[in-house]
């Protein structure tokens, strides 16, 4: 998966030797029990939804994402949660709070190893190609219907951790509909990486957890893990849902100024 050239960084480069031990133990845990969730995921059990939350908080603690949570996770079943998307340590991060599934583009589930962990996890894969909005619409709400919390990132792609992109509406459309028998609930989510080893997180210092671009994967990841741990804001806003506003516009630029204003808080250290 290539995301193109290396950035620079300015922090020291880090140990090599604490880097692939965090990577090593990182893969030998996704190994032990990826055939556990595979079980768990051809039985039906409520556990398929339960192992990855602690899988992910798991991997949190091995990879030295220190997660912060302000607010109140929404109790309401089934709960679509918005957040903006700096890197795919979004997963673990969000994955370690939430007991749902993430909503990605069609060509993560091919994607080496996290291609892998996605369909551990269950994740509906859409095609963001102009005339599918419909049926991605659908296989959204079928997922809302039997009761699954789904974790969905307007902005589209991934940014690069000073800003949030504008959210595209098209991909809340599901949120017009109900969800066994009433309005779906929302909830936007605010998620910051403030600190990087133990320093506030510098402008220059963003690449090391913001994936953007054409970045490589093995290569982000190798920096980080030489270079971690990092600390993460994790902010839950007030739930609301579409019978709160006029229109799906106005629903979708709500999440995004709730979204974008805990990010710029958390990242001048606002509380």
């Amino acid at each position: 998966m290539s995301r193109g050239p290396a950035r620079h960084f300015d922090l020291d480069p880090g140990s090599s030797f604490f880097g692939a031990l965090r990577l090593s133990v990182y893969l030998g845990v996704t190994l032990a029990l990826s055939p556990l969730q595979l079980i768990l995921l051809l039985l039906r059990v409520r556990g398929r939804s339960l192992l990855p939350r602690f899988y992910h908080r798991l991997c949190c603690r091995l990879i030295g994402l220190d997660v912060e949570i302000r607010g109140r996770i929404s109790t309401a079943i089934p709960t679509l949660f918005v957040s903006n998307h700096t890197s795919y340590f979004d997963i673990p991060v969000l994955g370690s709070l939430i007991e749902g599934s993430f909503v990605a583009k069609t060509e993560v589930g091919s994607w080496p190893v996290f291609g892998w962990l996605s369909k551990m996890q269950r994740t509906v894969y859409v095609d963001r190609r102009r005339g599918t909005t419909h049926r991605q619409r659908d296989d959204l709400q079928k997922r809302l219907d039997a009761g699954g919390n789904l974790v969905l990132f307007p902005e589209g792609t991934s940014n690069d951790g000073n800003r949030v992109l504008p959210f595209r509406s098209a991909l809340l459309s599901v949120a017009e509909r109900e969800a066994r028998g009433s309005k779906l609930t929302v909830q936007p989510v605010s998620v910051s990486y403030t600190r990087l080893s133990a320093l506030p997180m510098g402008y220059g210092n963003r690449p090391y957890l913001a994936w953007y671009g054409d970045m490589t994967l093995g290569g982000h990841l190798w920096h980080f893990a030489r270079i971690a741990p990092a600390r993460v804001v994790v902010e839950f806003h007030d739930p609301i849902s579409i019978a709160d506003f006029r229109s799906r516009k106005e629903l979708t630029q709500h999440c995004y100024d709730r979204v974008s204003t805990g990010v710029a808080n958390a990242l001048h250290g606002k509380t």
